[in-house]
């Protein structure tokens, strides 16, 4: 059985500036995300940074859209900047959500034991995901604390040990 192998528009190729060559193999252009299949190499804890990373920047987006709109010298370009940015971080929280921990890391029970757990994890990813919609939707702080405190949450159901005090400890009250 032969491989498919998905081959660059000669439109793309010709943007690159790579019109030379023939179609190349879109992966030797554009790699795949970590990590849809099985290497083992996972950054769990990091992933947990990388979201709070992006409430930080969500947050800060907010409070200078809500200084701009109270500003009798509105500067639309940052108000426009500023908006684009809060919400490409909340995309990124989704994206995240569901390419990285549903698809991959969070994994159905093969017993009715592990059943709990698992809808537990399931119900915070989903308000995590939500909080984030909302947090394109309106320049509520509150919504970046509910994406915190969920993720927080999450974080004691799947890590144990060093990871967790390391996730607590630098992530618990930083924003309060």
């Amino acid at each position: 059985m032969k491989t498919a192998i998905a081959l660059v528009p000669a439109a793309v190729v010709l943007s690159l500036g790579i019109a030379a060559r023939p179609a190349a193999p879109l992966a030797a252009i554009a790699p795949v995300p970590h990590c849809q299949v099985p290497c083992g190499i996972y950054g769990d804890s990091m992933r947990i940074d990388m979201l709070m990373e992006d409430c930080a920047t969500i947050e800060k987006g907010m409070t200078q859209i809500r200084e701009m709109e109270a500003s009798a010298t509105m500067n639309s370009n940052q108000m426009v900047r500023w908006i684009l940015t809060k919400d490409e971080h909340a995309a990124k929280i989704q994206e995240q959500v569901t390419s990285y921990w549903l698809a991959q890391r969070i994994k159905a029970p093969t017993d009715a034991a592990g059943r709990e757990k698992y809808l537990k994890q399931l119900e915070l990813m989903h308000g995590i995901t939500v909080a984030a919609m909302k947090c394109k939707q309106t320049t509520d702080s509150a919504n970046v604390e509910a994406i915190r405190k969920l993720a927080l949450e999450f974080s004691g159901t799947y890590f144990s040990g060093e990871d967790l005090e390391h996730i607590r400890q630098h992530h618990e009250g930083e924003h309060k």
